[in-house]
Formats: structure tokens, sequence, C-alpha cells
């Protein structure tokens, strides 16, 4: 038995072990791996694995959420005041996020727009938030251009979430065709509800209304298995799925 136990710590640092060089974390986590396979695994999954897992992610969110029911203006105060009180680069992007979060996509764009001027002109993350609130303030072009940049120079930052934004950007800026061809691609490559659920919309938005109800049995079947949690994580984003279809009705 005690030899099944060791073997069993052996294939769960082989595990983390994998996980650390796929994720280009230092090397000498290896060695903590397999000098002590217990110990270091544990220590590995408290301080790198779960915090970069869905779980994490999903616990973030939603306390994120949590927070913004109870006061869905603090973090803008925070971000407000911290940026008079030190207007650095880091709380004016702080301060850009918070009101794009709050709605204010014209007030964000112009603190991007700020941002990119500076030492973090080519911070991928900037220019997708920054093309997030061109996006939400009918600023489509710019949003394609940024966009399409970080495709070009970051391939593997957030593919899902940029094909979709730049899909919606597209048919904003009337490139019907090229937005169709977004979606589509973006829906066979990730096969998320998030990619079904904005094609579909976009779908009752330009009057393809077999794409959209294909789209719809697929997205109602999937909720079928929802938990309570789930669609309150997605809320905003059935919403706007809701408001599509019924004016395409």
């Amino acid at each position: 038995m005690p030899f099944l136990g060791l073997g069993l710590h052996v294939i769960v640092a082989l595990f983390f072990a994998v996980h650390a060089m796929r994720s280009g974390q230092q090397m000498y986590w290896l060695i903590i791996l397999f000098s002590f396979p217990l110990l270091g695994s544990l220590v590995y999954f408290v301080a790198i694995y779960l915090p970069s897992s869905r779980l994490e992610v999903g616990a973030k969110r939603a306390l994120a959420g949590a927070a913004k029911v109870l006061d869905p203006t603090r973090e803008l105060r925070d971000a407000q005041a911290a940026y008079e009180y030190t207007p650095t680069a880091q709380n004016q992007m702080r301060l850009a996020l918070a009101q794009l979060e709050a709605g204010q996509a014209n007030e964000a764009a112009l603190n991007y727009e700020a941002c990119l001027k500076g030492p973090f002109a080519n911070d991928p993350e900037i220019k997708y938030c920054a093309a997030r609130a061109f996006v939400d303030s009918g600023r489509f072009a710019q949003a394609i251009a940024h966009l399409e940049e970080i495709r070009q120079g970051n391939p593997h930052f957030r593919p899902e979430q940029i094909a979709l934004l730049l899909a919606r950007a597209l048919h904003g800026d009337g490139r019907s065709n090229q937005a169709h061809t977004e979606f589509e691609n973006a829906v066979n490559r990730f096969g998320s509800f998030e990619t079904k659920a904005e094609f579909a919309i976009w779908a009752y938005q330009v009057g393809d209304s077999a794409t959209a109800a294909s789209l719809q049995a697929e997205l109602d079947q999937t909720m079928q298995h929802w938990s309570k949690h789930n669609r309150t994580m997605n809320r905003d984003l059935l919403l706007r799925l809701a408001a599509a279809a019924k004016k395409s009705a």
C-alpha cells in the first residue's frame, strides 16, 4: 500500500509538471514537484494551478457580480477617487475599466485612448478593453483596427473574446458578410454557449431567421441543464439574446 500511495503522489506531481511546462512556469517548480511530490504538488495547486483554473475564475466572477449588485457604483467611485488623487497610468486604466463596466463607454474610450499613447501602447489587454469601449460607443472602425493588431501580434491572446468582439465590430461597421464569417468561425472553433448566443443575437438583428432558430434551439437545450448560478452568471448575455429575439419577432 505505501508503494501505491507513493505512485499516486508521483502521478499528481507529473500532472502538475506538465501544466508548469505548458503554462511557461519557472523551472524551479519542476525541482520542487519531483523533490517533494506530495508537498510540492499541494503548494503548486494552491499557488499556480487554482488561481488559473476555471473554478477560481468563476468564483471571482461570482464575487464581483455580488459586489456589483450590492453597490453597483462603488468601483467607479473608488477608481475615480484614486485617479484624482494619483493620476498615474495604472489608475487611469482602472478608471477606464470601471467606466466601461458602468456603461460609460464614451468616457472609457477617451481614457483608453490616453492610455494607448503612453508606455502601455502595445499592451494587448489595454487594446482589447479599448476596443470594447469603441464598440460600445459606436466607433467600430477604431475597434476593428485594434482587434486586428492584437490578432496579428498576439494570436493566443483571448482568441474567443477577440473573435466575438471583432464580429460585433464588423457588423456595426456595416460589414455583415465578414461578421457572419467571423461568428461562424468562432462557433466552429470554440463551440461555447457565448459564441452561439452572440451569433444568434447577430442573426436576429440581420433577419437571418433560420440561423437564429437553429442556434436558439441549441441554446435552449443547453439551458435546460443550467443551475440558477449559471443563469445569474450569464444574465446580461441572456437579456441581450431575449431582446434581440423579441425585436425580430
